[in-house]
């Protein structure tokens, strides 16, 4: 049928979008160039701008693009997320190398703004690329009530669960590690003394990668997690997910008072599929999750 976008205006990249039409907007992210992200992760083409650091504002009705938010050189905006509340003219996006989740809002006089409402801090290492490792958060999932936002940090391996209630900023209020480069038995080691998780098993199965993907049921309470993200970025840096394939498992939510507890109860390993081992990514839920449905 064509491109949904009109006009001469257009982004150098696409990642994620989201939108709500009661504030006739749309807003969308930018991964990087696809010559630079399909051959796996370099750090020197951030400095050389192949990644994105801007966000879209888009007018729902006349898709134009009307509005560009800088969130900072390198910053790689990944996955946005409005409120459910259509009334509130609020989002969230994960930036995923300057290990931010920032606050999308429309101000008084119509346009739009962000700000980092998390910050989450870079890891001293040795056997890994760099000598310090960013927690990357890719993912993130705002639960029906708009009280919670879980979020996936597929380097440091943690789901991390923050009440949106507390102002100005999130309250974390749950944390638990799936995997990462920075579990014991690997190649990586912290130099500032900090602990490093165990490596995670479910039902005897090592769970392989990191927390990638999420998806929350409609009361809250189940949190499914996936550990792939892209093929070339799983191979250079989860070369044994390549072989033995990754997993779903869920996570129980406390509703209460927050808390995030894997459930040994559940597991999908995509290890042993017939034609050899898968990587899984994406998830729905039959008759709906958070991330299904736009509210007007």
């Amino acid at each position: 049928m064509g491109r949904w976008e009109a006009g001469n205006e257009k982004p150098i990249s696409g990642n994620d979008f989201w939108y709500q039409p009661r504030h006739n907007v749309m807003v969308s992210t930018g991964f990087g160039d696809p010559e630079c992200f399909t051959r796996g992760f370099n750090p020197a083409h951030v400095a050389e701008g192949k990644y994105s650091h801007m966000l879209y504002i888009w007018d729902w009705n006349t898709h134009k693009l009307v509005q560009e938010l800088d969130c900072g050189e390198g910053s790689i905006p990944l996955e946005v997320r409005f409120l459910h509340e259509p009334s509130k003219a609020e989002g969230y996006v994960t930036c995923a190398l300057s290990g931010e989740i920032r606050r999308i809002f429309k101000k008084g006089d119509g346009e739009w703004d962000s700000e980092a409402v998390v910050k989450m801090p870079v890891v001293p290492v040795e056997g890994w690329m760099l000598p310090e490792m960013p927690a990357l958060p890719t993912d993130l999932v705002i639960s029906m009530d708009d009280r919670f936002l879980f979020c996936t940090n597929w380097l440091h391996g943690d789901v991390r669960m923050y009440d949106l209630n507390v102002k100005p900023e999130p309250k974390l209020v749950g944390q638990v590690y799936i995997g990462g480069c920075l579990k014991k038995g690997g190649a990586v080691r912290r130099t500032d003394g900090g602990e490093q998780p165990d490596a995670l098993k479910v039902k005897g199965i090592e769970i392989q990668g990191a927390a990638h993907m999420a998806q929350l049921s409609l009361d809250g309470k189940r949190l499914y997690i996936t550990t792939s993200l892209f093929s070339t970025w799983d191979e250079q840096f989860y070369p044994e997910m390549v072989v033995k394939g990754n997993q779903i498992l869920q996570l129980d939510v406390d509703i209460e008072n927050g808390g995030l507890s894997v459930n040994h109860n559940f597991l999908v390993d995509f290890g042993t599929e017939p034609f050899g081992a898968g990587r899984a990514n994406e998830m729905r839920l039959p008759g709906g999750d958070c991330t299904s449905d736009i509210w007007f």
